[in-house]
């Protein structure tokens, strides 16, 4: 039996559908574009870097005045340790900050103390850390003494 009618409509797809495949295909191109990937933060601690001084192992220690008193430590922070700051109270001394390049979990610090023409006068050695996420950690002290 012979069909009447217009025949463009039975031949290919039927308008809506056609129009709907054209629009899919068109939203699925564009989405292929290459798009940065999704990174998800380490989660912080919270809690700034340890500073530990290991000389003078004592919180309280007495030097005879001449030559120089080396102060070391270490600042250890998983975070990684952005910069470490020294302060001498007494005395005429100043330390600037460091900073290691590239960014480390554990840096080790010595400082120079000059004890000569100090007799008689005590120190406050203040070290503390901070971490590359802004956590400024605990103050390390030690006193100092000169005869």
């Amino acid at each position: 039996m012979r069909n009447r009618g217009s025949s463009w409509r039975k031949a290919g797809f039927p308008l809506r559908l056609g129009g709907l495949m054209t629009a899919a295909v068109t939203v699925l191109g564009t989405g292929c574009e290459e798009r940065d990937r999704l990174t998800f933060p380490t989660p912080s601690d919270g809690i700034g870097p340890v500073t530990t001084i290991d000389q003078p192992n004592g919180a309280d220690t007495t030097v005879f005045p001449g030559a120089d008193l080396f102060i070391n430590g270490n600042t250890v922070d998983p975070d990684g340790v952005d910069t470490v700051y020294f302060f001498v109270i007494g005395g005429n001394q100043n330390f600037s900050p460091f900073s290691p390049q590239p960014t480390q979990t554990a840096v080790r610090f010595g400082l120079p103390l000059t004890t000569f023409g100090h007799s008689g006068e005590t120190f406050q050695i203040q070290v503390y850390g901070v971490d590359v996420l802004g956590n400024r950690g605990g103050t390390s002290t030690r006193l100092i003494h000169i005869r």
